[in-house]
C-alpha cells in the first residue's frame, strides 16, 4: 500500500542546486509549515509552528500513521509523502524519468484542539503499533495498560480583541518597542491622538479600556507620529481621502 503523495504545484515552487522542492498549498494552510517542510533534510522529532505540530518520519518505512488520544486512538491519519522535483535537464536526457523522486520524508501536521495543553498520541509504523521513537516523554495508562507519547503544549497566547474587555467598552492592545507612547484616537474622541495613552504592562505590550455607549466607532493607534490599524480587528473602513481605520460595533 502506497503512501499518499504530494507532488510538485506550478504555483509554489522553490529551487534549491537545481532542484525543485514542492508541495501542494491547498491542502497546507500555514506557509510557514510549508517552508519548515521545504527546508527539511532529514525527519526530526516534533516541532511546533504556530498553533500547529508537525510530525515526520522516513520514508524508509513503508507506512507510518498516527492517532491522538483525544480520539479515543480510533482515528488513524496517515503520513504523507513529500517529493521532490527532479532536474530538468536529467528528465530531458531521459524522457521515461520520473519527474519527481523520494525526499525522504514522510509528514504530518496536526491542529490541537482548542484549550489543550499536551497533545497524546501513537504511531503505527508498518502496521506495528508504537511510541515515538524521537519523543522520549511517554504516559501509560494503568487500566489499558497503553502506553503513548506525550507531548506538551507551548502556551498560546490569549486571543485578542476590542470586545475583550467588560461590557459597553472597547479593550485596545498595542505590541512594539518597550518604553515608548501609544495612543489611540477615533470617531469617540475627535480623532485626538493625545486624550487616550495606552499604558504598558510586560514590555512592548500596551493596553487601555475605555468605557463607551454601544455605537459603531472608528479608530487607529498613534505611535511615533504614525497610524496604525488594530492587527487584532478585520474590520476596516476607508475615508474619502483613502486613509483608513478599523471599526468595531458595541451592541
Amino acid at each position: 500500500m502506497k503512501t499518499n503523495s504530494i507532488r510538485i504545484s506550478f504555483f509554489w515552487l522553490i529551487f534549491t542546486a537545481g532542484l525543485g522542492f514542492a508541495v501542494d498549498i491547498e491542502s497546507i494552510e500555514s506557509y510557514k509549515v510549508i517552508e519548515y517542510l521545504l527546508s527539511l533534510k532529514e525527519p526530526g522529532p516534533p516541532v511546533f509552528i504556530e498553533d500547529m505540530v508537525v510530525f515526520t518520519a522516513s520514508t524508509s518505512q513503508r507506512r507510518v500513521g498516527i492517532a491522538f488520544a483525544d480520539e479515543g486512538f480510533y482515528k488513524v491519519h496517515w503520513f504523507r509523502q513529500m517529493l521532490i522535483g527532479q532536474d530538468s535537464q536529467d528528465l530531458l536526457a531521459n524522457k521515461k524519468a520520473d519527474p519527481y523522486k523520494d525526499s525522504g520524508i514522510l509528514f504530518y501536521v496536526h491542529k490541537p484542539p482548542e484549550g489543550a495543553f499536551a497533545v497524546e498520541y501513537r504511531l503505527i509504523i508498518n502496521g506495528l503499533w508504537t511510541t515515538d521513537p524521537v519523543n522520549p516523554a511517554m504516559r501509560r495508562d494503568n487500566n489499558s495498560g497503553l502506553t503513548w507519547s506525550t507531548l506538551a503544549l507551548p502556551p498560546r497566547e490569549p486571543e485578542l480583541s476590542p470586545l475583550k474587555g467588560p461590557p459597553g467598552s472597547l479593550s485596545f492592545f498595542f505590541k512594539g518597542p518597550p518604553g515608548e507612547t501609544v495612543s489611540v484616537g477615533g470617531s469617540f474622541n475627535g480623532w485626538d491622538p493625545f486624550m487616550y495613552e495606552l499604558k504598558e504592562g510586560p514590555p512592548g505590550s500596551y493596553s487601555l479600556n475605555i468605557p463607551l455607549p454601544p455605537g459603531r466607532y472608528q479608530y487607529v493607534f498613534f505611535h511615533r507620529g504614525q497610524r496604525y490599524l488594530d492587527p487584532n480587528n478585520a474590520s476596516r473602513v476607508y475615508s474619502k481621502d483613502g486613509r483608513a481605520a478599523s471599526e468595531i460595533v458595541i451592541q
